[in-house]
């Protein structure tokens, strides 16, 4: 990766900009203009080996044409989910330069403090985005599980991993595939707010579900856009 100092810069500049969390409704930023974001964000949880940018590399490059085709289908399921509660959407941009998108659930809402097991108001949500998803199954899906500083690096990181877990458990049995999902916890590497506060480390308390074309989306999107 290249020019990483401007690229996160501009990208942490949007982000601040954007409002870090949604309580009440759903929340669409960013339609259509996630390339600075997406270029830092990329960086950002590829950093110290905790993980790596969203959607797997193909390798190739991709034209125009297919990632403008792409970036159409992204937008409108970015705005279908935003009608979901208590959840952030962005569109950023994944290991391929393709719009994707971020759906970030308040944890505060999700689970109780330092617990793992989904409140009944977060699977109810997490049911609507599932049947949302139901149309888009050529996409890959990367849940992050994020945790405040309190407590101990080992008991972080047990709780990020279990809370993305659980977010996958639930979405496999609402119908979304195994096969199609990554799981990981970053404990708190990842703070989007201040650890010195209350109300940042309820913010930093979160899950963050990434949704990026696979590579039957991209031949597909080479498709149509070679008849155009």
């Amino acid at each position: 990766m290249k020019k990483f100092a401007s690229i996160i810069l501009s990208g942490l500049i949007i982000l601040s900009g954007c409002g870090l969390s949604k309580t009440a409704s759903g929340s669409l930023i960013g339609s259509g203009a996630g390339a600075a974001v997406g270029a830092g964000l990329g960086y950002l949880i590829g950093k110290d080996g905790k993980g790596a940018a969203i959607g797997a590399a193909i390798g190739t490059a991709i034209g125009g044409g297919t990632g403008a085709v792409i970036g159409n289908k992204m937008d409108k399921k970015a705005e279908e989910l935003a009608a979901l509660e208590n959840a952030k959407v962005e569109t950023v941009e994944d290991a391929n330069g393709l719009t994707a998108i971020r759906v970030t659930f308040d944890s505060g809402i999700l689970f109780p403090k330092n617990g793992t097991t989904l409140s009944t108001s977060a699977q109810k949500e997490l049911t609507k985005f599932a049947s949302e998803m139901s149309d888009m199954t050529d996409t890959d899906i990367t849940i992050f599980g994020h945790t405040d500083n309190t407590g101990t690096r080992e008991v972080n990181d047990r709780i990020s991993l279990q809370r993305a877990q659980s977010v996958a458990k639930l979405l496999n049995q609402k119908g979304i595939a195994e096969s199609r999902m990554r799981v990981e916890g970053h404990a708190y590497d990842e703070p989007v707010a201040s650890n010195e506060t209350a109300e940042g480390r309820a913010q930093n308390r979160r899950v963050e579900i990434y949704i990026s074309a696979n590579e039957n989306m991209i031949k597909a999107a080479e498709a149509e856009a070679a008849k155009n």
